[in-house]
């Protein structure tokens, strides 16, 4: 007989990643989903609210994060929860993780016959996973959103000072222009410079919490021209061409190395895969087994082979440049 257990577990955890999600969605709108023409920042504007308002808000959003590493479960969230910009407060995270568990208990309750012990540790590993799997995807899509944009935000620059605007009014039209999340980004600058705070400081800020080289070198760059002058459009111009040439270069290995990683990501997951085949199509295969004193240490000496496997083909592919 066809066990259909192993088949649940995985549409109760996609079923708790599309909630995250859903909920996200309804409580921000749709802005903050970074599909939108317009910038998040301007659609706030648009909406009634203040700029020192917006501005406060959207600055609360982007550092509230690194700001509660102390918090036990959650310190292991906060770094990539800041990269997403993730608009749910550390204490709203850690509550949206009990909800999707405890929905997750009641999925595994209806449509399993595990142990209760069993279904509350298996909620709270697909709670606080696919809350972590929905932070790391948004992350690693919004980081990439951003060093795609950053080349023609800083061409966009480039032409507003060779027409005479100064950096201020740059960095506001590149606000208006560039749709997010690099605009929402460059917006917040704008409003920051506009109520006094230096230039180079608002960018070096940017850059450390993005934890993003490119913004680096254009906060070094905006810096080092305050200090010591410069024509800003000609330095901008030759940094917007190393930026590009880096993008290039960062996709091009990408793509030589997508094979090995598929092939490291293959090689991980064959093994999990195999076990819930067996266990679908024959969920008595391992009977015989499971009742001797070497079923526990060899399940364990597996375990520790997966996690070795994952470190080493994880260290194969990862290219540093």
């Amino acid at each position: 007989m066809i066990s259909a257990e192993p088949l649940i577990y995985i549409v109760i955890f996609v079923a708790v990643l599309a909630m995250v999600q859903g909920v996200y969605l309804v409580l921000f709108g749709k802005s903050i989903s970074l599909n939108g023409k317009v910038n998040r920042r301007l659609e706030l504007l648009e909406k009634g609210g203040g700029r020192e308002q917006v501005l406060e808000q959207l600055r609360k959003e982007m550092t509230q994060h690194m700001k509660s590493q102390s918090i036990p479960l959650y310190s292991i969230l906060a770094n990539k929860a800041q990269k997403a910009n993730i608009a749910f407060t550390p204490p709203q995270i850690l509550m949206v993780m009990g909800l999707v568990s405890f929905i997750a208990f009641l999925g595994l309750t209806v449509g399993t016959e595990v142990s209760p012990i069993v279904r509350v540790f298996v909620a709270i590993a697909m709670g606080v996973g696919g809350v972590f799997v929905w932070i790391s995807t948004k992350a690693n899509k919004r980081m990439s959103m951003i060093e795609e944009q950053l080349p023609e935000a800083v061409e966009l620059m480039v032409r507003s000072l060779r027409v005479g605007h100064p950096f201020s009014s740059a960095i506001s039209i590149v606000a208006k222009e560039v749709a997010d999340p690099l605009g929402t980004e460059m917006g917040v600058i704008s409003d920051e410079t506009a109520y006094g705070r230096d230039m180079g400081e608002c960018l070096k800020a940017m850059a450390e919490r993005l934890d993003m080289q490119d913004m680096r070198f254009l906060a070094v760059a905006v810096t080092i021209q305050q200090q010591s002058g410069g024509n800003l459009a000609e330095i901008l111009d030759g940094l917007a061409k190393v930026i590009r040439a880096r993008f290039r270069l960062f996709r091009r290995v990408k793509a030589i190395t997508a094979e090995a990683k598929w092939s490291g990501k293959l090689l991980s997951g064959f093994p999990i895969l195999a076990l819930i085949g067996i266990n679908v199509i024959q969920p008595d295969y391992f009977d015989d087994v499971m009742e001797t004193s070497i079923f526990i240490p060899a399940c364990l000496v597996v375990a520790g082979f997966l996690v070795a496997n994952l470190i080493v083909m994880r260290a194969l592919v990862n290219i540093k440049v």
